[in-house]
């Protein structure tokens, strides 16, 4: 269980609330609009209405007292970069700020944040690769290079094991979980044969993945 500070509830923010809570999370929430800090208190476990682009009133946070510290403004990117720089500022250990464009990635990395999310451009990009193939069941897009599928077993597969198939050698991909019936299964057999029922977790170069699964 970690200590986190969401600020901005948005969509975005009230979504990262929401799971936070679900994951077991201690969650401070902040929002200027009242409104917004209502709708999201069942999920969080203290709120606070306030600016934060004013330093006394984060300061009144303790800032330094949270492992996690999310920036989820939205529509208001100099309010994104005054808190991020007011919250390294103020000794926050970790700040991941939202971001629409590269443009301002790039300045938030400078002032402050540690890791920087796009929430549409994410979802597009899944829902891209998600429904433009008939294989694709699920997709995590880890960084620039690689990613990790959940595919449906390919049809020359079936009948076969993960030893049989070899296909960290032969394709460079690894198998990391199979799923079946709703079920993660992390502890591999690999002299199982793979079941139509089933379907794979694979990691591995975005462009290979591509290429062995016919993307």
């Amino acid at each position: 269980m970690k200590s986190v500070l969401l600020i901005g509830l948005g969509r975005f923010g009230k979504h990262v609330a929401i799971r936070l809570y679900e994951l077991g999370h201690e969650v401070m929430v902040v929002d200027r609009d009242e409104t917004r800090v209502q709708e999201v208190l069942p999920y969080a476990t203290s709120a606070q209405i306030g600016d934060s682009t004013n330093i006394d009133f984060l300061s009144s946070l303790g800032i330094n007292n949270f492992d996690v510290c999310y920036v989820a403004i939205a529509n208001d990117f100099q309010s994104s970069l005054e808190t991020t720089s007011l919250l390294k500022e103020l000794g926050a250990q970790f700040v991941i700020s939202r971001a629409e464009r590269d443009v301002q990635s790039k300045f938030l990395l400078r002032n402050g944040a540690d890791c920087v999310v796009y929430p549409e451009k994410q979802m597009a990009t899944w829902a891209a690769v998600r429904y433009t193939s008939n294989h694709i069941k699920n997709f995590i897009e880890l960084d620039e290079e690689y990613s990790i599928f959940e595919v449906s077993i390919p049809e020359k597969w079936l009948g076969k094991s993960i030893t049989e198939l070899d296909v960290r050698k032969k394709y460079k991909i690894q198998i990391i979980a199979l799923k079946q019936y709703g079920h993660m299964v992390t502890s591999l057999n690999p002299d199982a044969p793979l079941q139509r029922s089933q379907s794979l977790l694979v990691i591995g170069e975005y462009a290979q993945l591509k290429k062995v699964f016919g993307i």
